[in-house]
């Protein structure tokens, strides 16, 4: 194995570690209420979550922005902005998250409103969702500190937190709702205690490992306050670009409960599917942000090219991993996740387009990461516009025909044309 592979391993796996447990959690969520509820269980979580990530989504800047910026001055040895990005994201993340708390009612009607959940799972979401609302500063703020962390090739320090935190999660929920019965208010309280939780660990993570250099270069309110624009500038098309991302999920969250419970219930299995190869691959993603803009700061085009190919050699594989298992092990998964006979029959049709999505996505995923690092944000928004634009020009014109067919027709559509666009975006 070449010294780059291994560096590339080094920065990937501890992320996978860490990706990982993410679906995981999203799985165990699942499985307690599969098994504890029914499809509406499992539709309520699905929306609560799918709420949840569409508002820290377009937040998502915070982390993708701060890992490039800071992967730079890395390379480039500028201390001072290394330490500079890391507390202008604190202050917009911290800020950020207490004005979604100030706001949350009327935040709740229009995402309410765009997710279109039937009565009964509406019903279920309203507790959940006023519940994990309190954890949006923790998770902002835990938002800039990953990507700062990523950025100084550290991702051990994130896998520890990510572990910690899902443990805690997972333990918390099954206590609550399986022990206690608190239902879907279990899980969301499980939630909350281990976002907070898992903020101040990484806190003070990052003061034990950096606290010499951020002393150092402490900046002033004023320098604070002169670079925020300068910082949501280089950011707009990360968050135009996330705003494409959001309405595709969104809307694939939505359209799918406009079919039912069970069709949302049946799409939400899948989905763990897809959620836990995506974060599988971004791992590697992430070894690409911090050692494509490692290498872009100290201007070593040589070795930025080597690390382009070397990503995409491990994503194949990681791609070929994963439409093995799924094609060979899906049905025996489904039924693991839930008790309900319909749910998996249901699921069991739509099997073959969750198979699919592993080398659908693997391009899209791997520069990803690579446009990140390379504060190549424009390519990212060109490449997710025009996907989002095939997402819906598919699902209108086949749904009539093909319905829950063609929802995820054109999602493993959306996610070819993301890796294409950003493929021919790289080459020009």
């Amino acid at each position: 194995m070449s010294p780059l592979d291994r560096q590339i391993l080094r920065l990937a796996l501890p992320s996978i570690v860490s990706n990982i447990t993410v679906p995981l959690l999203g799985l165990c969520d699942v499985a307690i209420m599969g098994h504890v509820g029914g499809a509406t269980s499992i539709g309520a979580i699905a929306v609560g979550s799918m709420i949840f990530n569409t508002m820290y989504w377009l937040f998502g800047f915070l982390r993708m922005g701060s890992s490039g910026l800071t992967a730079q001055a890395y390379g480039a040895q500028r201390s001072d902005e290394v330490a500079v990005t890391l507390w202008r994201g604190l202050l917009v993340g911290i800020v950020s998250g207490l004005a979604i708390v100030a706001l949350q009612w009327p935040l709740q009607l229009l995402t309410f409103w765009m997710m279109q959940p039937t009565a009964d799972v509406a019903q279920l979401c309203f507790p959940y969702y006023y519940i994990c609302v309190w954890g949006a500063p923790a998770v902002l703020g835990q938002f800039a500190l990953t990507g700062w962390l990523v950025g100084m090739q550290n991702t051990r320090v994130p896998m520890l937190i990510a572990i910690g935190q899902n443990i805690i999660n997972i333990s918390l929920s099954l206590l609550l709702v399986v022990v206690l019965g608190w239902g879907v208010k279990g899980v969301a309280t499980g939630t909350l205690v281990a976002q907070w939780l898992a903020f101040a660990a990484t806190l003070l993570m990052a003061g034990h490992h950096y606290g010499d250099l951020l002393r150092r270069h402490r900046p002033t309110l004023a320098q604070l306050r002169q670079g925020i624009g300068r910082f949501f500038r280089l950011n707009l098309d990360i968050f135009l670009r996330t705003v494409c991302l959001v309405s595709v999920n969104l809307y694939f969250t939505s359209a799918g409960a406009a079919q039912g419970a069970l069709v949302l219930a049946a799409n939400t299995l899948l989905m763990q599917l897809f959620m836990i190869y995506s974060y599988m691959t971004d791992g590697f993603a992430n070894a690409g942000e911090a050692l494509a803009g490692r290498y872009l700061g100290a201007a070593d085009r040589p070795m930025l090219s080597l690390t382009v190919r070397r990503l995409f050699a491990w994503g194949m594989g990681v791609a070929l991993l994963f439409t093995t298992a799924y094609a060979l092990g899906g049905s025996t998964l489904l039924s693991l996740l839930t008790s309900d006979d319909a749910v998996v029959s249901t699921a069991l049709t739509y099997l073959p387009w969750a198979v699919l999505i592993p080398f659908a996505g693997m391009a899209a995923f791997v520069w990803d990461g690579i446009f990140i690092g390379t504060t190549r944000s424009r390519g990212m928004l060109a490449a997710c516009f025009w996907a989002a634009l095939a997402f819906f020009t598919l699902w209108f014109a086949l749904s009539p025909l093909w319905g829950n067919h063609a929802l995820w027709l054109a999602l493993v559509t959306y996610l070819v044309v993301r890796g294409l666009v950003q493929t021919f975006i790289w080459r020009q």
